[in-house]
């Protein structure tokens, strides 16, 4: 019988489409054994999911920390953490601080480019949520200044442009460091995605692992069958245990729809073998 896992998958409390219990509810009908909510430095969608129908599935804690190496803006994922922790609490409290800022940060960039009125834009559109890019990016497609969320990232906030704005978030350190002392599983979310050089990305994951991370993950959404080989022997040169995840946010044609086969791992150990 095929194990299903999903442990990187967001909700409405931060830049994913659907509310906690529809998210579990889909999942469930999926048949998904096991699953983290792992919204962006948020866990208000892990505990609006206690309320939800938990039958038959697993849920995991889950959080994606938003963290800096190297210049650059690293995600780690935390996995089957104490989500009352002190270190979790401290960290997510000044995320949410540093989102803001950031957010007022952005705002101000795409005044200055005859953009305005982007912050209170955004901030309508997230609500609730955590305020991320992709509420400004769905707020400039609205207002026309754009004509879709990949151009709105490809022109002004995707990594390098204007609205890439890093110097917020903690390092990596912190953001692992809190994870373990946590009680949790600190991983690596998709490696391939920040377009590292070999050398570069074998750095991070030297660094990563001499701070405590344990596993990096092998497979995120869509990947070829190439790169999760990649990532498999990176993961095995590193003595790093093998995730995956779906990286729902929402239903798209291109993006990957909840689950993922427990089997994808191999002979690897994995993160699932203990936390289920």
């Amino acid at each position: 019988m095929t194990l299903l896992i999903d442990f990187h998958t967001h909700t409405n409390a931060s830049d994913g489409e659907l509310a906690p219990a529809v998210l579990i509810a889909r999942a469930r009908e999926a048949g998904i054994a096991a699953l983290a909510i792992t919204d962006h430095d948020t866990l208000a969608g892990y505990h609006a999911a206690q309320t939800a129908d938990l039958s038959g599935i697993e849920l995991v804690p889950g959080v994606e920390i938003s963290c800096v190496w190297g210049g650059t803006t690293i995600h780690v994922v935390g996995l089957g953490f104490d989500p009352a922790a002190p270190a979790m609490v401290a960290i997510l409290q000044r995320l949410t601080l540093a989102r803001n800022e950031r957010a007022v940060k952005i705002s101000e960039r795409l005044g200055a480019r005859n953009i305005p009125g982007a912050l209170e834009g955004a901030q309508a559109i997230a609500g609730d949520s955590q305020i991320g890019r992709p509420h400004f990016a769905q707020w400039m497609v609205a207002q026309g200044h754009v004509s879709s969320m990949n151009s709105a990232f490809d022109k002004y906030l995707g990594q390098g442009k204007i609205g890439d704005v890093k110097t917020f978030w903690p390092t990596l350190e912190s953001a692992v460091t809190t994870i373990v002392e946590s009680g949790g599983l600190a991983i690596l979310a998709h490696p391939l995605k920040y377009k590292f050089t070999r050398m570069k990305l074998n750095a991070l994951c030297q660094d990563f692992k001499a701070l405590g991370g344990v596993a990096l993950e092998v497979l995120n959404g869509r990947q070829t069958h190439d790169e999760t080989a990649r990532l498999k022997q990176l993961a095995n040169q590193w003595a790093l245990q093998a995730s995956a995840g779906s990286d729902f946010h929402r239903d798209w044609q291109y993006g990957a729809t909840l689950g993922v086969e427990a089997a994808i791992a191999g002979d690897m150990p994995a993160v699932w073998e203990t936390l289920l």
